[in-house]
């Protein structure tokens, strides 16, 4: 009797773990099928991953300030699109011209579907509107020095942006520029200076649409 006891004890025990064994395969072949590496499957047998859905404008995040007014602007990709008219945010509204206007009113982030139709065909655009609490910024640098004949690398640069948020660069009078040298909309300075002198440009600089405008000067010698 004990041997046999013995002996279903062990069988028990082996059956156990070969069901474990065949749970463990069975979840690390989902796992992989998720991830679709397969060990020894080939690329056209994998399992395909979704596509994101196209695009269709231009831009479709647009990054505001509480309490200071929008001016932007949806741009589909092909001409003569009619737009939708909607709420984008508390405060935004999106007109049928694709003009985001008005003042957000509270903090978050708000994506809402807006209805494209050109020549009876319509789809619909996620557009994500994320709204910040206002903050303090300044500019970093706002005085360049460069030599004639010699680059110049530098940068504007702002502290006190909102994280994760980029702030873009706009000369107001390109005039002002000293020749050779450029102000692009990511705030970099540079180019090859060709005649010395002091040049003081007008800049704008918008931080989540909350702008201000600078004199950036770049004394050559």
């Amino acid at each position: 009797m004990r041997e046999a006891e013995v002996t279903l004890r062990a069988d028990g025990v082996r059956r156990r773990e070969a069901d474990r064994g065949v749970q463990m395969r069975t979840i690390l072949t989902a796992v992989l099928l998720a991830c679709a590496v397969i060990p020894g499957m080939s690329p056209a047998h994998r399992v395909p991953r979704p596509d994101p859905p196209p695009a269709h404008v231009v831009v479709d995040t647009f990054y505001v300030t509480v309490g200071i007014e929008v001016h932007d602007r949806l741009v589909p990709y092909e001409d003569d699109v009619a737009v939708g008219a909607t709420t984008l945010a508390p405060g935004v509204e999106l007109d049928r011209e694709g003009n985001l206007r008005g003042r957000p009113q509270r903090p978050g982030v708000f994506a809402t579907p807006v209805r494209l139709c050109d020549k009876g065909h319509c789809v619909e655009q996620r557009v994500t509107v994320i709204v910040y609490d206002y903050v303090s910024w300044r500019p970093r640098l706002l005085t360049f020095l460069g030599r004639v004949g010699i680059r110049l690398d530098g940068e504007i640069g702002v502290d006190g942006a909102p994280t994760g948020v980029l702030p873009t660069y706009t000369v107001t009078n390109a005039s002002k520029l000293p020749r050779g040298i450029s102000i692009g909309p990511d705030g970099q300075v540079g180019g090859i200076p060709i005649l010395s002198g002091v040049s003081r440009v007008p800049v704008r600089i918008c931080v989540a649409g909350n702008c201000s405008g600078v004199v950036v000067t770049v004394i050559v010698v």
